[in-house]
């Protein structure tokens, strides 16, 4: 028969009752002994028994004594199998917590007194902008939006400071949305993320839109208050609800309380009516009307749109839009008026294709009458006629060419072409399409450029042939300071063969071969430096005298490409002339300085008899000495005119002879630029008058004031004035203007006149230089030589821009400052007066 097995508490009860047996049996054993031994003592007997008893102790108390160690250990391991089962009954409750925590999509989180965060889960995914990883989750400013972050931060410090607890939804930086609560468990601070879902996630949304809606309720009413025209609400029954601070101010009220409690007006009442007659139409009213705004009635233009159950209206002042309308017309007007004067032929079409304007160049290219080009015929029907007249290129399909033409109103890139007429014009055509739709046509006449081209590409080729003729040494140095150009007189000068340099040699092959010729390492070596360097490059010149007695004049120059220019020029036989030509010209100036004393004196010597003469006229002018006769008047006024102009030509005789003694000294103070153009006007206006002539006068606003002498500079401009009324042709005009530029006070004076050849404008400004072809002014050739010296000796310069037909500008500059001038009275550093090119 099978025995069951006895699980180990049994056996250990087992084991205890046997031993509780021994122990008992032990114990009766010692307490027989002990009564045996007892009566034998009582009897008188010894106590032979007394070891027995001695020993039973001893048994007993060791009996006991392992009874209770096995009494221990066996509570110690009943403990321990307690302990180990609810170890795995806490092991099989916490799996079964975390299941469910981690079933659910949250990401949870706790904190800890003085520890930081620990994350429990995050199973959270789905939600926009929510971070993935646990080290991003805690960074709470990386994925929420600003408000909400905000919201997160004050709820979590009022967590962790007083264990409050809050429920937020949150919204993420891609516009998602989570659930935030946080509790207070333990002594943690617990904080959970979930999923916004069902009714929360409706309301979240409806949050959203509601903040949306709200700012942008507060943003159109931020915006109708800050309007400069009024503008209200009304509720259905018409009662005013809302008015921004014009249409406060325009009907004289304090505030917007005021105005709505009041229900203060500012349309009357048949114009409340007829705006409701228009609405109830279920319409936008929209109307001119007078409005009488603060003490003035003036025109208004009412719009008044129905919004539901409410109205919301606007009252713009329609004087400023005409007043800008018209500055627009009068701006668009000049345009076309500017379009009218450019060479390049404009011509503009609407979105109908109706040719609405046109320049002077336009109707000169195509030459179509102006009476049907301003009838606005349409794109189409232009490029009709001109096929017509035969003035378009010769197309083998003209309709598909036309349809490409006309594409432009379609495309919104410029398209460009290029047309060749059958008169041999070629055409630049561009077409650029019109913000309003329309087209805006082009039409360059580059027949001459490309003509021109072809003549440059021929006078390339007959300047490379010039070059070689030279007797001058060129050579270029590319970048690479290699040699790709030269010509003959440079392989003659340093004596190498056309072989060698058309090996195109390196600067340094060059120079070590020269050496033989000019050994001279300082002068080689800025000549290498110019050529290689990559910084900043001067042009350098200077001389080489060779041991041969030869004297080569060298100059080195930048290129605008990188490269350089060399030249070489053998002077030897020049020095031999030019010592003869500096002792001549030391004579010249001898002779130069003798002639302008014999002036200065002569002039001193004139000026007597001819104030006499002044004088006199004046005199006999004089009605307490008779009437005279007209022509004897006549006579007098001739006589006080040639007299004053030879005075005023002495004067500057004697001006330009002080000016190089160096004795003139200038009177510097300030001096107001409009005063001063009055003034020298006034010495002109008369002879103005008289020949019809115009002045024009534009003074810029910060032209004011500037330091000069007041008499030298109204000298000056009186005198480009006289220049310019006497070389004017008559009902011409004389622009004067004056502005401030870079430090300096400039004055221009412009004709309209014959102008200046181009050879004459250089040796103009010399004295006793006059220019009478083609004008009735006969000067003695000393106005421009005389502004010329005055305005050197303020320390300014001049430009001239002439050309024949045209008429000629002048252009002075006197420093804003002044200038301090050296002792012998002369301007520290002279000027020179520049030309213009052309």
């Amino acid at each position: 028969m099978p025995t069951k097995s006895l699980t180990p508490e049994r056996q250990n009860t087992r084991v205890e009752l046997i031993m509780l047996a021994a122990a008992s049996l032990g114990c009766v054993t010692v307490l027989t002994a002990t009564i045996a031994s007892g009566r034998r003592l009582l009897e008188g007997g010894g106590f032979p028994g007394g070891t027995w008893l001695l020993a039973g102790l001893v048994a007993v108390a060791g009996m006991g004594t392992v009874y209770l160690l096995f009494r221990t250990l066996t509570v110690m391991r009943r403990q321990a199998a307690r302990s180990r089962e609810e170890a795995r009954r806490l092991r099989r409750a916490l799996a079964a917590s975390e299941a469910l925590i981690k079933a659910e999509p949250q990401a949870l989180l706790h904190w800890e007194q003085g520890k930081g965060f620990s994350v429990v889960t995050h199973t959270l995914t789905g939600v926009p902008g929510f971070p993935a990883n646990t080290i991003e989750l805690i960074r709470f400013g990386f994925w929420l939006d600003q408000k909400s972050h905000t919201a997160l931060k004050s709820a979590l410090d009022g967590l962790l400071a007083e264990g409050r607890a809050f429920n937020l939804i949150l919204k993420t930086l891609a516009g998602g949305h989570v659930e935030a609560d946080g509790r207070a468990a333990g002594g943690r601070a617990v904080l959970r993320f979930k999923d916004v879902a069902g009714y929360k996630r409706d309301l979240s949304v409806i949050l959203d839109q509601h903040m949306r809606l709200a700012r942008d309720v507060r943003a159109s009413r931020a915006l109708l208050s800050a309007l400069p025209h009024p503008a209200w609400l009304r509720d259905q029954t018409g009662r005013l609800t809302w008015v921004n601070a014009a249409y406060i101010k325009a009907v004289d009220a304090e505030s917007e309380a005021e105005v709505v409690d009041g229900q203060i007006e500012l349309l009357e009442t048949r114009q409340r009516k007829a705006v409701a007659r228009v609405l109830k139409m279920g319409d936008t009213f929209k109307e001119r009307m007078p409005l009488v705004v603060g003490s003035e009635r003036k025109s208004h233009e009412v719009t008044v749109l129905p919004l539901g159950d409410a109205t919301a209206g606007a009252a713009i002042d329609v004087a400023d839009v005409e007043s800008v309308k018209g500055e627009l017309d009068r701006q668009v007007a000049a345009y076309d008026k500017t379009l009218d004067r450019v060479a390049t032929a404009v011509a503009i079409f609407n979105t109908d294709r109706k040719l609405t304007f046109f320049n002077a160049a336009y109707q000169k290219l195509w030459e179509l009458d102006t009476d049907w080009l301003q009838s606005g015929p349409t794109d189409g029907m232009v490029l009709d006629r001109l096929r017509e007249f035969g003035r378009l290129p010769e197309v083998v399909n003209y309709r598909e060419w036309k349809t490409k033409v006309l594409r432009c109103y379609t495309d919104e890139t410029e398209q460009e072409d290029w047309w060749h007429l059958p008169d041999g014009r070629r055409l630049h055509v561009m077409a650029a399409q019109r913000p309003d739709g329309g087209v805006t046509y082009l039409y360059e006449d580059e027949t001459e450029r490309l003509e021109l081209e072809s003549n440059f590409k021929q006078h390339i080729d007959v300047q490379t042939e010039t070059l070689n003729a030279l007797k001058e040494g060129v050579a270029v140095f590319a970048t690479d300071g290699r040699l790709s150009l030269f010509n003959s007189a440079f392989a003659s000068i340093w004596r190498l063969s056309p072989q060698q340099l058309s090996e195109h040699p390196h600067i340094d092959a060059f120079v070590r071969v020269a050496k033989v010729l000019f050994d001279e390492p300082a002068k080689w070596s800025e000549i290498v430096h110019i050529v290689t360097s990559f910084d900043a490059r001067d042009p350098v010149e200077g001389q080489m005298l060779r041991p041969d007695n030869s004297v080569i004049d060298y100059a080195a120059a930048p290129l605008p490409d990188g490269g350089t220019l060399l030249t070489f020029v053998d002077v030897t036989d020049s020095k031999r002339y030019e010592r003869a030509l500096i002792e001549r010209n030391e004579a010249l100036e001898t002779a130069d300085k003798l002639k302008n004393q014999f002036i200065g004196h002569i002039s001193y010597e004139l000026r007597t008899p001819l104030t006499n003469i002044i004088g006199f006229s004046e005199l006999l002018a004089n009605p307490i000495f008779g009437d005279l006769t007209s022509r004897q008047k006549d006579y007098l006024d001739d006589i006080a005119f040639s007299s004053k102009t030879l005075l005023q030509i002495i004067d500057d005789i004697l001006d330009l002879a002080t000016i190089d003694a160096g004795g003139l000294e200038l009177k510097l103070e300030t001096v107001d630029a409009r005063a001063l153009i009055d003034r020298a006007i006034g010495a002109v206006r008369e002879r103005a008058a008289r020949a019809r002539l115009t002045l024009d006068i534009a003074i810029a606003d910060d032209a004011t004031t500037f330091m000069a002498d007041p008499e030298r500079t109204r000298q000056v401009l009186s005198n480009l004035l006289s220049n310019a009324v006497g070389f004017s042709k008559p009902e011409g005009v004389i622009h004067i203007s004056c502005w401030r530029e870079a430090g300096a006070m400039v004055f221009s004076v412009e004709d309209q006149g014959v102008g200046i050849p181009k050879e004459q404008q250089r040796r103009i400004f010399n004295r006793f230089e006059s220019m009478s072809q083609g004008g009735k002014h006969r000067g003695a050739g000393l106005g421009l030589s005389i502004v010329k010296s005055l305005v050197d000796l303020h320390g300014g310069d001049m430009v001239l821009d002439s050309e024949p037909g045209r008429g000629t500008k002048v252009t002075v500059r006197f420093p804003e400052r002044g200038l301090e001038q050296e002792q012998d009275g002369s301007p520290a550093t002279p000027t020179t007066p520049r030309v213009a090119e052309g």
